[in-house]
């Protein structure tokens, strides 16, 4: 039913009362961000690393380019999604012990931001132009085009009106609120796409039909 599955400590709600705050608050944070940078909509905790992967999936995997260290759960999942393989969650009890961990959160945050921001556009990039072209890929183009028109024509229009000390035109203020609003409604057209665009078919399946 999957190519890799993972462990996930916010299943029961009764586990996590040993989890620290911080880390309950990291956590839920870095989810939303890998599901962004992943395309595993699906998915939770993301830094888990109770893993296994079927070697289908395993084989498929550029091992040589994954992150090592605390982005390599991340990263594992940007890859994953990079070859289209079904990802699944399993409960599991979150256990802490009198153990110190040396995570930095701070630094590892610093860290993490550069990373995610090069995976997601990565993902958009592969997913949704270099092999494949579709729907989402128009309404990315289209609706970033118009959101970013209203926004920048909006600023400058502000800044010449305040400058001048007069009152902005409702042809100006519609020029800009019109395009912000058709272009933010285009993307999250793309965002709701890309959210059903999880994938289903495991590798295994594909291969055993290919064969």
């Amino acid at each position: 039913r999957a190519d890799y599955t993972k462990g996930n400590r916010f299943n029961r709600i009764e586990s996590l009362s040993s989890m620290p705050f911080t880390r309950k608050f990291g956590n839920a944070c870095l989810s939303l961000i890998n599901k962004f940078t992943s395309g595993y909509w699906n998915i939770m905790d993301p830094t888990n690393g109770f893993t296994a992967i079927h070697r289908t999936a395993l084989e498929a995997l550029p091992l040589d380019k994954i992150s090592d260290r605390y982005f390599f759960e991340s990263d594992m999942l940007f890859r994953l999604g990079t070859i289209r393989a079904v990802v699944k969650d399993i409960p599991m009890d979150a256990v802490y012990g009198d153990e110190e961990s040396n995570l930095k959160i701070g630094t590892t945050i610093k860290d993490f931001i550069p990373l995610y921001f090069k995976a997601f556009w990565k993902r958009v990039f592969y997913t949704y132009f270099l092999r494949d072209f579709n729907v989402a890929s128009l309404e990315t183009i289209i609706g970033g085009l118009l959101f970013s028109f209203g926004v920048i024509f909006g600023i400058h229009s502000w800044v010449a009106s305040s400058a001048l000390n007069e009152l902005a035109s409702t042809g100006t203020v519609m020029l800009s609120v019109v395009p912000l609003i058709l272009g933010f409604q285009l993307l999250l057209s793309a965002l709701h796409f890309d959210i059903e665009n999880v994938p289903t078919e495991t590798l295994q399946q594909q291969s055993k039909t290919a064969v």
